[in-house]
């Protein structure tokens, strides 16, 4: 997965913000090689409320929101970023049991669409003459980025993606890295297997340097936090 870091919130530029991906060690090394995230469509995320966070009573608006649904997903993809990577769930749901490991990206604000939280699904009668094409409109807009509230320790952004701009490779969509995605971290997990050394020779290639560390469980909160141990010395 689709990862401002809570620890140190704060902007990497006037226009940027540090942003973390959680996945799998194998797919976050073919990421890195390959200089690529994959695009995800939305009929494939893991949460069933994708684009239906509405009440659904009126089977009109069911079919119709199906349909809507089904356009977006033919045109538009995502890459889902967290804006920290400190909550031990997202490791255990995303980062292979804190097997895998996380690739922290600086991504201009402009592209990216902060995940509103809600508790209830939304009414709007969208076939009423009485509500206006803007609010359907908006509202139509606001379901891409409207998630349940129990997903709110991803604390999420996504980056939409214009499917039609890309070639598809195998049936799938990638997003190569570029001044808009740009890699900074690497940050193991805290049972990955993977030697810290190893890592930093295969991303000694890129420019602006690649910064790779180590988690560990924190020993006095719920926290998953920076293994000191793994900097790099200095002198």
């Amino acid at each position: 997965m689709v990862l401002l870091d809570n620890q140190n919130c704060q902007p990497i530029s006037e226009c940027q913000m540090r942003v973390y991906y959680l996945t799998e060690t194998q797919f976050g090394l073919s990421n890195l090689a390959l200089r690529r995230l994959k695009v995800a469509r939305f009929a494939d995320l893991n949460d069933p409320f994708e684009l239906l966070a509405l009440d659904l009573g009126s089977r009109n608006l069911r079919i119709g929101i199906s349909a809507k649904k089904k356009q977006i997903n033919n045109e538009q993809g995502l890459v889902c970023f967290s804006r920290s990577w400190r909550d031990p769930l997202l490791w255990s749901h995303y980062g292979e049991k804190h097997r895998g490991l996380c690739l922290g990206f600086d991504v201009p604000d402009a592209v990216l669409k902060q995940v509103a939280y809600v508790k209830g699904l939304q009414k709007v009668d969208v076939a009423s003459p009485a509500t206006p094409q803007h609010v359907v409109t908006n509202l139509l807009d606001r379901l891409r980025y409207t998630k349940f509230d129990g997903w709110k320790y991803e604390d999420e952004v996504r980056r939409f993606v214009d499917l039609r701009t890309l070639k598809p490779q195998g049936g799938l969509y990638f997003l190569p890295f570029s001044d808009e995605l740009v890699p900074r971290e690497v940050i193991l997990g805290s049972r990955s297997a993977l030697p810290i050394e190893t890592v930093r020779e295969f991303v000694q290639s890129f420019s602006p340097p690649i910064r790779v560390m180590r988690s560990r469980i924190a020993f006095t909160k719920f926290a998953v936090v920076e293994d000191r141990s793994s900097r790099i010395p200095r002198g």
